[in-house]
């Protein structure tokens, strides 16, 4: 019978890459987003590829509502979920903390922090009620240090990191596993996103080295989900090769 995984912000980047990833190893896949037509698009994928099962849902995961309507209309298989992949997160702007976007800063605590705790919540319910189960959170290396100019942002990485170690102690006498993914410079959506559609900022990120990738991050995800039953991987920070940390690049340019 195959394991079942949950994995938010599946439309693009590490969710959409995790997803392939996880489908390649039998799991039935819950892929979740805000842009439906990506989800279609990725469920086609996935079933052309693997012979597993894909339910698509289309929500916003700041919105506590969307979040309970979605799981109180999971039932049958769709409900045993398995590995939950907090992937769901964002940065937006990168401006000193007096000069700062309180939009922005909403968005921001909405998504990395309160969406996670809304879905993470219901689903550590199922899982209790199961005995068995695997959280996964995407922080940042920003869940450990703070940079210039990010300040809201890494604050909501912080506190997503903080989250995942109070979880995996709360969790611990139920046999739920609990893991964070901490990587570095990622290039996919997130730098677009953040500079909000400017797309020279956003490659100038990712210029004069190599980055990691969606299917760098996708790969650690599938290795720490399939240890076997009596080992959890409490934390990994992941960087490429020429980031030291979040603070420390070697750029050829």
């Amino acid at each position: 019978m195959n394991k079942l995984a949950l994995i938010t912000g599946a439309s693009s980047g590490i969710g959409r890459a995790t997803a392939l990833r996880l489908a390649k190893e039998g799991y039935n896949i819950i892929v979740t987003g805000r842009r439906n037509d990506r989800l279609e698009s990725l469920q086609s994928e996935i079933k052309s590829y693997y012979d597993v099962k894909v339910f698509t849902a289309q929500f916003d995961i700041q919105q506590k509502e969307a979040v309970q309507e979605f799981v109180n209309f999971l039932t049958g298989e769709w409900r045993d979920v398995d590995v939950l992949v907090n992937n769901a997160g964002l940065a937006l702007g990168k401006e000193s903390f007096q000069n700062g976007n309180l939009r922005d800063w909403d968005i921001m605590i909405d998504t990395n922090v309160k969406g996670m705790m809304y879905i993470s919540k219901l689903i550590s319910e199922i899982m209790v009620t199961r005995g068995q189960g695997h959280i996964v959170n995407i922080t940042s290396t920003a869940s450990t240090q703070v940079y210039k100019d990010g300040g809201i942002y890494c604050a909501s990485k912080h506190a997503a990191l903080a989250m995942s170690k109070s979880m995996r102690i709360d969790l611990l006498p139920h046999g739920i596993k609990v893991s964070s993914i901490s990587p570095g410079a990622v290039e996919t959506e997130f730098s677009t996103v953040r500079f909000k559609g400017d797309i020279i900022k956003a490659k100038d990120v990712y210029n004069g080295y190599t980055p990691l990738y969606a299917n760098d991050i996708a790969d650690m995800i599938a290795y720490v989900v399939n240890q076997p039953i009596h080992v959890n991987i409490n934390d990994i920070e992941v960087t490429c090769l020429a980031q030291a940390n979040a603070y420390y690049f070697n750029k050829n340019k």
